[in-house]
């Protein structure tokens, strides 16, 4: 019985480590999702795509705070498949770039430093973990630096 009451309590000193060093919880974590989708909605880059999927947005930043809460914490609250969502999206090096363009500066207007680095850091690698599967999936395997654009597919 130790083991498996060792798996959440392992899980609930990681999160306070985090908390404690960072200063994120998860009313910071709001402001941040709630900050982020306000820019990316009246994104000419990005509002677009977002708008052409997401009819009700109040369950989707419940669950992209439950996913940052996941990523930044380590509270396990989300439970979704993240890639498989984006693979079909339209979308390439120049939307990432400017994903992370308007997540950072909302990270760097809401956080403080030690938060900042860490929400962005994990933006930074999720990111380029999407576009190297939706590279995957149009047959394009990235070499290191190497950027997904969608005409050199022959992409849509």
């Amino acid at each position: 019985m130790e083991a498996i009451a060792a798996g959440p309590e392992r899980r609930e000193r990681l999160t306070a480590e985090i908390m404690e060093r960072t200063g994120i919880d998860e009313a910071m974590i709001e402001r941040l999702v709630r900050g982020f989708y306000a820019k990316v909605r009246a994104d000419a880059v990005l509002g677009p795509i977002f708008e052409a999927r997401i009819r009700d947005w109040e369950p989707h930043l419940a669950q992209m705070c439950a996913f940052w809460s996941s990523v930044a914490l380590m509270t396990g609250r989300y439970h979704g498949t993240p890639m498989a969502k984006h693979l079909p999206l339209p979308v390439d090096a120049d939307h990432f770039d400017r994903w992370l363009e308007l997540f950072e500066q909302t990270a760097r207007e809401i956080c403080p430093p030690e938060a900042e680095a860490h929400f962005v850091e994990r933006a930074r690698r999720i990111a380029a973990s999407l576009e190297l599967g939706i590279a995957g999936t149009h047959g394009i395997m990235l070499g290191n630096g190497e950027r997904f654009r969608r005409n050199q597919a022959g992409a849509k």
